[in-house]
């Protein structure tokens, strides 16, 4: 099977879509004459036009404001945040517009509109660029949040969210567009909402998503030259989240272990630890623990941003402290 960067996916994803779909639309910020700001979006407008790959001004709230009144209307756009620091600006359209218009007309409006882009912690760029927003829009009712963590789940993804008919909020990492994976030639999908056990253990559970799956992957196999054996679930999607994959592994494994790059506070790994322990507390034999980003605001020296965000270090801490070790 051939290897491709995670940028080069998520292009294949909506390529094909828009081959499929006239309906289909991207829109957004540098996203046709540059070619995108990251290159996601490289070659589209050459194949597909100025009319179905659309330059926008910088102005957030007035192009998430088109895209929804288009979907409304029987299109399927793609709006492209340069990153989802900015998406602050058009949260009210996203919140109040994309997410409620379904329940608001008794069901007769659908909304079937992507908001995708980079999230999270992408180097030396200081608070205002590096925050984390899963949690935010997962709170929200209407809305589907997800977040690939690999090429192979980017592509399978976004080809189901484009075709989904709720707004759905696609998540990626500017420190993952290089990254290579496998990727078949043939169309699939993975649908939106099934975490997946991508290294089964029995001594603990360890989830996370995004792109602290590295930290998650990497913390697990350092463990594991050291006889501890823990079982290593992707979440993939943050609203639905698949609880009862969870459930079921910390039956098996008696602990649980949470990483996630968002601060502390009405967190994901909060949610799925009340989660879990109202389901499956008689099972715990240790506290869950929990490695996220330190609750301060991400400053932009390199060694106060390592030791602010989450860790292979601090994971494998919180392996052993949960495994009595």
């Amino acid at each position: 099977m051939r290897e491709i960067q995670f940028r080069e996916a998520l292009r294949e994803a909506m390529n094909e879509e828009m081959r499929r779909d006239e309906k289909v639309f991207l829109m957004g910020e540098e996203v046709a004459e540059y070619n995108g700001a990251y290159k996601v979006s490289q070659g589209m407008l050459e194949e597909f036009g100025a009319k179905r790959v659309i330059d926008t001004p910088i102005a957030e709230l007035g192009f998430a404001g088109l895209g929804v009144g288009a979907a409304m209307n029987g299109l399927r756009p793609i709006i492209e945040f340069m990153t989802f620091n900015f998406s602050l600006v058009a949260i009210d359209q996203v919140i109040n517009s994309a997410a409620k218009m379904m329940s608001m007309s008794g069901g007769q409006i659908q909304v079937p509109i992507v908001f995708r882009g980079p999230t999270g912690n992408a180097g030396q760029l200081s608070s205002q660029h590096s925050q984390n927003f899963e949690n935010w829009f997962a709170n929200t009712p209407g809305l589907k949040v997800v977040v690939p963590s690999n090429p192979y789940d980017a592509k399978g993804l976004l080809k189901s969210s484009i075709r989904d008919n709720d707004p759905v909020i696609f998540m990626e990492s500017e420190l993952m567009y290089g990254d290579k994976g496998a990727v078949p030639e043939e169309e699939y999908l993975i649908p939106i909402g099934q975490a997946e056990v991508v290294k089964e253990g029995n001594d603990a559970t360890l989830v996370s998503f995004g792109k602290m799956m590295k930290v998650a992957n990497e913390a697990a196999e350092e463990m594991a030259k050291e006889g501890v054996n823990v079982e290593v679930i992707d979440l993939k999607t943050v609203r639905p989240i698949d609880y009862a994959t969870i459930v079921n592994s910390v039956k098996k494994t008696n602990r649980l272990v949470i990483v996630e790059e968002a601060w502390p506070l009405a967190s994901i790994s909060s949610e799925l630890s009340h989660h879990i322990q109202r389901n499956a507390f008689d099972y715990l034999d240790a506290p869950v623990h929990r490695i996220t980003s330190k609750d301060l605001p991400l400053p932009y020296a390199p060694t106060l941003i390592e030791e602010i965000l989450p860790s292979v270090k601090r994971t494998i801490e919180a392996i052993n402290a949960v495994c009595y070790r």
